[in-house]
């Protein structure tokens, strides 16, 4: 982005689950955003795991007619991200510094999942683990990302 440009929109704000269930306003943030646009929704939601799904369509193929492997990081990504957000102390925000995403599978039709997990809560940093299975339950993906935390 160059400084001169401002930005096409900001950050939207983190759901607390007080005025509805936390999943759906959840589901509310992602939509006209990259998750949201994939079809991807959060089915649950705490700060130490996220279990969140996306239907598998023609779209979100590469051309050799398997998923995507960005649709696969935006799904685990996402999910880490949005464990990374409730997990957050009040006032900071966050950006990701490192993902990393070994594939085991793919998949051609269906639902894909993933669930994240947080395994480090730091003051500087969090960092995330999410394993994506296809709708047998077979790992497809296995993804790893370190937040940084940005303090107030």
């Amino acid at each position: 982005m160059s400084r001169s440009t401002p930005p096409v929109a900001g950050p939207k704000a983190t759901p607390t689950g007080k005025d509805r269930p936390l999943v759906d306003e959840l589901n509310t943030m992602l939509e006209g955003r990259l998750p949201g646009l994939l079809g991807m929704r959060v089915l649950e939601a705490d700060d130490r795991t996220v279990l969140a799904e996306l239907t598998v369509r023609e779209e979100l193929l590469a051309p050799n007619g398997y998923l995507h492997a960005a649709s696969v990081v935006t799904l685990a990504d996402t999910a880490c991200g949005i464990g990374t957000r409730l997990a957050l102390p009040e006032g900071a925000s966050y950006t990701t510094v490192e993902i990393k995403t070994n594939y085991v599978g793919t998949a051609r039709s269906g639902r894909v999942s993933a669930t994240a997990t947080r395994v480090h809560h730091g003051r500087r940093t969090q960092i995330w683990d999410a394993t994506v299975h296809d709708d047998t339950g077979r790992t497809i993906a296995l993804f790893r990302c370190t937040q940084l935390v940005i303090a107030p």
